[in-house]
């Protein structure tokens, strides 16, 4: 199993930029593909983005394409989501997820389903 631990949300403007981290404990970490998804208030769990065990592949939703970029320390058992040009659409708590696989499958890395192990997630608001 492992444990994530979010942090770095908060509130900003638009336009502003924030810096979200995740930090893995458990020695599956670095052998496991990772995920960022979100969660509005009445809305489900959406997709954000997805990087593959050692970075080579990554996966970006429409919404944050060109804004969003993922970044991993295996060393450091981290995960990074930078987000830019930050919109008030943007506004979610947002989750770490680990697959415990090297990778997945296109069509269901995009999917809660495609992962095991979920941290509680961090607020993220974007006033407009």
């Amino acid at each position: 199993q492992v444990q994530l631990v979010e942090s770095g949300g908060g509130l900003v403007q638009a336009g502003g930029s924030l810096r979200l981290s995740c930090a893995a404990s458990g020695r599956t970490f670095s052998s496991s593909a990772m995920g960022w998804f979100r969660q509005a208030p009445g809305q489900e769990r959406d997709f954000v983005v997805y990087i593959s065990w050692n970075g080579d592949t990554t996966t970006y939703a429409d919404s944050v394409k060109g804004r969003f970029t993922i970044s991993r320390d295996n060393a450091k058992n981290m995960v990074f989501l930078q987000m830019n040009s930050l919109r008030p659409e943007d506004t979610a708590v947002y989750f770490c997820a680990a697959a415990r696989l090297l990778t997945v499958a296109p069509v269901l890395r995009v999917r809660a389903q495609g992962y095991k192990d979920w941290g509680q997630g961090t607020q993220v608001t974007v006033s407009s």
